[in-house]
């Protein structure tokens, strides 16, 4: 089964999706399943896992809604308040539907550069492996070291890391990131998602070229055991068609023995988050 581990819906609010700015003009406008499952159908892909793009219950409650009605979505990594005392109560709740995979808070949006390391939200970390729910980690490449003591604390959690952690592509620096990225793989509980890279990269002007030796990288570092294909739909739609991207990543593992590229295209998110 082909998964697509990372997208996104919404239904377009210039408030809610503030960050969508003028160079992002494109994806000023409603993204739902409808419009998805002719994206997937059209690259192959089986199934999905949605993952949140609001910072509310609104929105967790709205993607197991989605799921619910949708076959192809296959799990959910829902936003919940790490921090508030009442997470517990939050989590058994959402737990309680079997779509709910995971537990995503956008940390590179905090202006705190240490807020994954506080304790509050650490509490709340440890409160997931009661569940069997997975954390999806967003963050930027600046926040690694940050976040290899934050593994380093919980090494029973099983962790995904979004976007290769966004990598500093437009400017072309690899280091410290390749050197940050390995590090952070040699945690076994922790995976990698193979998305958000054209995003990361100069809109109308990156190359494949470009891109590869990333993709390389992490391959390398984690293995195609912990690595799994991710769209960013419909945010990729700035700089990359769907299909365009599903077929370069799809291209970048094809000189891989059968099973290992049936592990990043699907094998790996199924295992990841139990779909």
């Amino acid at each position: 089964m082909k998964i697509d581990s990372h997208h996104h819906f919404w239904s377009y609010d210039p408030v809610e999706y503030g960050w969508i700015d003028d160079a992002m003009r494109v994806i000023r406008r409603d993204f739902l399943p409808e419009h998805l499952r002719a994206e997937i159908a059209s690259a192959g892909v089986d199934g999905v896992v949605s993952v949140q793009a609001r910072q509310n219950l609104i929105e967790t409650e709205l993607l197991l809604g989605f799921a619910a009605q949708n076959d192809f979505i296959k799990g959910v990594v829902g936003w919940v308040d790490l921090v508030s005392p009442k997470v517990g109560g939050e989590l058994e709740r959402f737990a309680a539907n079997r779509k709910f995979k995971s537990v995503r808070h956008v940390v590179q949006g905090e202006p705190d550069e240490n807020f994954i390391l506080r304790e509050d939200f650490n509490r709340g970390i440890r409160e997931l492996k009661k569940f069997s729910l997975v954390y999806d980690i967003l963050i930027f490449e600046r926040h690694l070291p940050q976040t290899i003591k934050f593994v380093d604390a919980h090494p029973e959690q099983v962790f995904v890391l979004d976007h290769i952690a966004k990598p500093r592509l437009k400017e072309g620096l690899f280091e410290p990131w390749n050197k940050n990225i390995r590090e952070l793989a040699q945690r076994p509980n922790v995976y990698c998602k193979v998305s958000g890279m054209v995003t990361e990269a100069d809109f109308k002007t990156w190359t494949e070229a470009q891109l590869r030796p990333y993709f390389d990288t992490v391959l390398e570092a984690f293995g195609p055991q912990r690595l799994m294909f991710g769209s960013d739909w419909p945010v990729c739609l700035v700089a990359c068609g769907y299909a365009r991207w599903h077929k370069m990543v799809s291209g970048w593992v094809a000189t891989l023995a059968p099973a290992e590229q049936a592990r990043i295209l699907g094998g790996t998110a199924m295992e990841a988050y139990k779909l």
